[in-house]
């Protein structure tokens, strides 16, 4: 029994490694090209346009004052409910009720000579008429009666600057009240204090302009997104469509907005044009806060059964050694009669191919694309119309193509392993090109 032990031993190792070079060498025999493919199938595809925004209040209200002092109260701070009229601050009055004071005596001191130009009128009036009956009679000479018309008529002007005057120290009455009523803040609408600029004991000054001491959002439980969308995505959108949102803040809770509006005023940064589109938007839980940054997505297209296929599948462009193998003689169902020949450099991608942006005057349109589909186990070009995009997918609106069809999304030959190129990227020689 132990003779044949050996034999045994042996015949078993050369059985093995008969079995790996037979499996090696019909692996060496497939010289064909490998390829990566997908199935054409049917699927909702909706088509989207992103853009970020902020969250503000529908009214922001900057409160100010309009005469300068010291802040003697405040009484309201952040995150106060207020209401229309309530106080929010007050200023040290001492230096305006001074002034009242002032001013209502100067009025006092303006009607007084008032009253006093009034009784000297009608004194010099008494003695007109008086000089005039004298004149009459010829017991008086002309220029006394000249000299007394003209006291009177002296007189009645002063009465006139008076009544000015006393206007006129009114008017600083006024002026003076309503600077003293400014001292205190009131607030405008209701809303929530979002900012207070102030401190008790601080020095505001009016004289250029109004210094902001709080700043109040109107009702928060309804908002507004202002986005900002591209030149190039803008003609997709228009008032009333729907739109969601996400904030940093709830990261897995999306909220639903309705743009209002389509602002014309652009925005250029950096040679960017944009527009903002503006979101109304519900917040009865006050989750949503103003100046969160916003995630918007407008659907501006949708089909829920359409015949789609993946993005992948579009841009696949074989390389010459892959059709050269999938067509030899360089003839084949490839190249279907109708569908045309690609141009020199095409074969590697190198041509924009067939709608593809942005390609050349006269070329094909941007829908117009191609799709590599195996058939009878060979490769065939089937030219078709696409239509709406999510990114991943895209509808085929025209074309030769049904659903199950197997597309091409890659090709390799074998032995042609990515190599990596003096830049560090992985060199595709022999692999289909992916634009």
């Amino acid at each position: 029994m132990k003779r044949w032990l050996p034999w045994v031993l042996g015949l078993l190792v050369v059985g093995v490694l008969g079995f790996f070079g037979v499996r090696k060498y019909l692996a060496s025999a497939k010289t064909g090209p490998q390829y990566d493919t997908v199935k054409v199938e049917r699927g909702p595809v909706v088509a989207r346009v992103t853009a970020t925004g902020t969250l503000s209040a529908l009214v922001t209200v900057q409160v100010g004052s309009q005469v300068s002092g010291r802040i003697k109260a405040l009484y309201a701070d952040f995150n106060s409910q207020v209401t229309k009229g309530q106080l929010l601050a007050k200023i040290d009055p001492q230096l305006f009720q001074a002034n009242m004071a002032q001013t209502s005596a100067n009025l006092m001191a303006a009607k007084g000579n008032l009253a006093k130009a009034q009784s000297q009128a009608e004194l010099t009036k008494i003695q007109f008429e008086r000089s005039k009956q004298l004149f009459e009679k010829n017991l008086i000479a002309q220029a006394d009666f000249d000299a007394a018309r003209a006291a009177m008529i002296n007189s009645q002007a002063d009465v006139q600057v008076s009544m000015g005057s006393v206007a006129q120290a009114t008017a600083n009455v006024k002026q003076s009240s309503i600077n003293l009523n400014y001292t205190d803040i009131i607030c405008p609408v209701d809303g929530t204090v979002i900012s207070r600029n102030v401190d008790v004991g601080q020095t505001v000054a009016a004289s250029l302009s109004a210094p902001v001491i709080f700043t109040i959002a109107g009702d928060l439980r309804k908002m507004q997104v202002d986005t900002s969308v591209s030149e190039s995505d803008v003609g997709k959108l228009e008032p009333n469509m729907q739109a969601t949102f996400t904030v940093d803040a709830f990261p897995g809770s999306p909220f639903k907005g309705t743009v209002r509006q389509i602002r014309n005023a652009p925005v250029t940064v950096q040679n960017v044009v944009t527009y903002d589109a503006v979101i109304d938007v519900d917040n009865p839980d006050l989750k949503l806060r103003p100046g969160m940054t916003a995630t918007v997505t407008f659907a501006y297209a949708e089909r829920q059964d359409a015949l789609r296929v993946s993005n992948a599948a579009l841009r696949f462009k074989p390389p010459a050694e892959v059709l050269a193998a999938a067509s030899p003689g360089g003839s084949s169902s490839a190249w279907p009669p109708g569908s045309g020949r690609p141009r020199r450099g095409e074969g590697r991608g190198e041509g924009r191919g067939e709608g593809a942006p942005g390609g050349r005057q006269g070329g094909p349109p941007s829908d117009r694309k191609a799709l590599w589909v195996m058939r009878d186990g060979a490769l065939k070009r089937v030219p078709v119309k696409i239509g709406i995009t999510d990114g991943t997918y895209t509808e085929i609106v025209e074309g030769d193509i049904k659903e199950g069809d197997v597309v091409v999304t890659g090709a390799t030959m074998p032995g042609a392993a990515p190599t990596t190129t003096s830049t560090g990227q992985p060199n595709t020689r022999g692999m289909g090109r992916i634009l």
